[in-house]
């Protein structure tokens, strides 16, 4: 179930870029990411609606965001960019902007599918998994 808020109402709970990225599919810039590198085990959840949306496990170095090859079921959304040549990721519960699935890419990973997420679009919750 999508959480309905105003533009008013996330722009009192996210940050300017947290706003940018989430609410008007923004990207924020190349190894800039707050998770990029995290390397610890636990959980990363939408940081808008605190959904919980990958672990750690599925987490790999691909590129200059965070890369998943996998989602926790049913977290994330998917929907053709206009354009026709990416997909875009939104967290299913308030349907913020996480970035871009990619597949056969060659990553050797078990969906062969890159997740590449925003970091600012998630919040690490430190833990097992």
């Amino acid at each position: 179930m999508t959480q309905q808020k105003t533009e008013e109402e996330w722009r009192a709970v996210l940050t300017p870029e947290q706003f940018r990225v989430l609410r008007q599919k923004g990207t924020e810039m190349p190894y800039s990411g707050e998770y990029t590198k995290t390397r610890e085990e636990g959980v990363y959840r939408c940081a808008g609606c605190q959904t919980p949306l990958y672990t750690s496990g599925t987490k790999f170095d691909a590129c200059g965001w965070c890369s998943f090859y996998d989602a926790i079921p049913g977290a994330v959304g998917r929907h053709p960019d206009p354009d026709g040549h990416r997909v875009e990721i939104v967290c299913n519960a308030c349907g913020g902007h996480l970035g871009h699935v990619f597949k056969g890419e060659g990553f050797g990973n078990p969906t062969d599918e890159r997740h590449c997420v925003n970091s600012i679009s998630l919040k690490f919750q430190p833990g097992d998994v």
